[in-house]
């Protein structure tokens, strides 16, 4: 499956990187609003085609599908629009900071009869699918409670990320991870609180708790004001799954940490995670199957992400059907 490459973002080169190590997917276009900049790209990338403009990349015949890496604010927009040009669509999380946003694409993309999914890489890997596979044997027990952190430094007020009309922040950067951790693991949540430190517009720091059906509890902290930490926990009755790497998944490695104070390591191979999105992408064009990650789970990371800014804000407990 070709694809091209809507902006020439940072975050292209894991992706292009993960295209090599793909089975099923190549990418041989990108597009930049800048020539130079396009030229230049391809050829550090050896890709095959440069455009200038990125609605020239939708009207190539030589793409079958599209990235879009642009910033937050822009997501919908352009999966709205790749999709109208007949490209099929992988778009960068977070798809967008609303529900209603994530279901106009998602409806763009039945119109067309496209596919359409959201890159939430970590999603993809043996890693977490090893760490599925342990709850649903019992290793830990019922599972009670997951916990989550995901941050980093970020000084720079001119970063995208730091900027407020991009949808910049850092829930949507990196604490939607822990989102959709805890979704992963514990259903669509049904109540939420969250505590947010902002500066600049945008928050820096995010706390956020989560109740889901069969008193299912998730805690998780992110952002761009503290020491770099990337965990996930997952606690049972009976002992609990831990990974220091759960996003990247580098170095992939489970600590299954037993009631009886014992700690077993469950180490597994390193996989790329962004080829095997864009595997999963591929198949599902080819077959006309469902993407791991398609309309439903889109919603409802919106769905969360929405309800636990609008707690933020209001500093009281929300319940999601009434957020809605």
């Amino acid at each position: 499956m070709s694809f091209g490459a809507v902006s020439t973002a940072k975050i292209n080169g894991l992706v292009l990187d993960g295209a090599r190590q793909a089975e099923l997917a190549e990418f041989v276009a990108v597009a930049s609003r800048d020539r130079a900049r396009a030229e230049e790209y391809a050829r550090e990338h050896d890709l095959e085609i440069a455009h200038d403009s990125y609605e020239a990349l939708l009207a190539d015949d030589r793409v079958d599908a599209v990235y879009i890496s642009l910033p937050n604010s822009m997501h919908v927009e352009w999966s709205i629009r790749a999709l109208e040009a007949g490209k099929h669509v992988l778009c960068e999380k977070p798809m967008a900071r609303s529900e209603a946003e994530v279901a106009r694409a998602f409806d763009a993309a039945e119109a067309a009869g496209l596919q359409l999914t959201e890159a939430f890489m970590w999603r993809h890997n043996p890693q977490t699918h090893r760490l599925q596979e342990l709850i649903a044997e019992g290793v830990i027990g019922d599972l009670r409670h997951v916990h989550a952190a995901f941050s980093f430094r970020l000084d720079d007020t001119a970063n995208i990320r730091m900027r407020p009309e991009l949808e910049g922040g850092s829930l949507m950067d990196v604490g939607c991870y822990c989102v959709s951790a805890a979704r992963l693991f514990c259903g669509e949540p049904e109540r939420v609180q969250a505590e947010a430190v902002t500066s600049n517009g945008v928050d820096v720091r995010f706390i956020g708790l989560m109740r889901f059906a069969g008193d299912l509890t998730a805690s998780f902290d992110c952002g761009f004001d503290i020491t770099p930490r990337d965990e996930l926990e997952l606690v049972g009755s009976e002992g609990s799954l831990y990974c220091d790497d759960p996003w990247h998944c580098r170095v992939p490695i489970i600590e299954w940490r037993r009631g009886d104070g014992e700690t077993e390591r469950i180490e597994l191979a390193a996989v790329d995670s962004y080829g095997l999105e864009l595997d999963d992408l591929s198949r599902a064009i080819s077959d006309g199957g469902e993407p791991l990650l398609g309309r439903v789970d889109a919603l409802g990371q919106a769905r969360a992400i929405e309800a636990l800014y609008a707690a933020a804000g209001a500093g009281a407990e929300i319940t999601i059907e009434e957020n809605r």
